[in-house]
């Protein structure tokens, strides 16, 4: 029988982070469940975060007037993308799931006394934060870089018919504000919102079932104990994660292509005396599905 695999997408710069500890953890659990799992150490790698000519080796067809999409979709056809490009795209191909480990918050909105933001990314017993509410210029460089037109998606592949609809993804990380400040009344706002244009705009996009995202809390901000809690439910978490339902997502097929992908009339038609919106994005006007971008089933 042969093992399911695990791609392990991680960006931090220190070894001694919490976050390191929760992707050792997934690393052991996993493992141990008899799946084959690789990691992608970003940092350690210096991956290249930006998306240039230079990741296509020999010439490009249009240099006066050079287009990332498609130059590098020729590219990946015709086997010159560079390397670093070719390996990553190789551990996605093999992979059944993929977990990005990122890091969406740079800014610290923390009202606790002592404030201890510097210590996300020093303490040794910290996560690193999010970057501005995304991810950091390193994962999305790997995201632009990897994720190549052709490779990961067309016009045709994309969404609930992409090409990665067989694979699993989620995002794992950590925040620098406790998790009321991430609610609809939170001063950083409902945090299905931060995640809609990742979950959506790229991992779903590209075709993946997403996996609700694994959020630690504001671990800098908790006793020790809290943080071992929080690993341990993580570790736990893991034991099921490649058997749960994904987040809930409009097919690609609800939507007219030649009235310029517009939700159909029939399927507004159904929806239209529900209490709530069909996802955060297609919202159609109503309140926001509680929870779209954070559970399953809702």
């Amino acid at each position: 029988m042969v093992s399911k695999k695990v791609l392990i997408v991680y960006a931090h710069q220190s070894s001694g982070s919490f976050n390191s500890a929760a992707k050792d953890a997934a690393v052991e659990v996993l493992t141990a469940k008899g799946y084959a799992v690789e990691v992608s150490d970003l940092y350690a790698m210096t991956f290249k975060a930006t998306a240039t000519a230079e990741d296509i080796t020999g010439k490009v067809k249009n240099a006066d007037h050079f287009c990332y999409g498609e130059e590098t979709k020729l590219a990946w056809e015709a086997g010159k993308l560079t390397a670093d490009i070719s390996e990553e795209q190789r551990k996605l191909t093999e992979a059944d799931l993929v977990i990005f480990q990122v890091e969406p918050e740079l800014v610290c909105f923390c009202f606790a006394k002592p404030c201890l933001c510097y210590e996300l990314t020093l303490s040794p017993t910290s996560q690193f934060p999010m970057y501005w509410f995304t991810v950091p210029a390193i994962m999305k460089g790997w995201m632009d870089r990897v994720l190549t037109l052709g490779f990961a998606f067309t016009h045709e592949k994309r969404y609930s018919q992409g090409f990665f609809q067989d694979k699993k993804a989620m995002l794992s990380f950590t925040t620098g504000s406790q998790e009321s400040m991430f609610s609809a009344n939170g001063i950083n706002g409902d945090m299905n919102v931060t995640l809609w244009p990742l979950q959506n705009g790229i991992l779903h996009y590209c075709g993946f079932q997403v996996l609700a995202p694994q959020i630690f809390w504001a671990p800098s901000h908790v006793p020790s104990e809290a943080r071992g809690t929080m690993l341990e439910g993580w570790r736990t978490r893991m034991q099921g994660l490649l058997g749960e339902n994904p987040l809930a997502f409009t097919p690609l097929d609800c939507f007219d292509g030649e009235k310029g992908y517009q939700l159909k009339p029939e399927v507004h038609e159904q929806h239209a005396a529900k209490e709530f919106g069909l996802t955060v994005g297609i919202h159609l006007g109503k309140a926001l599905p509680p929870n779209n971008q954070m559970k399953a089933g809702v």
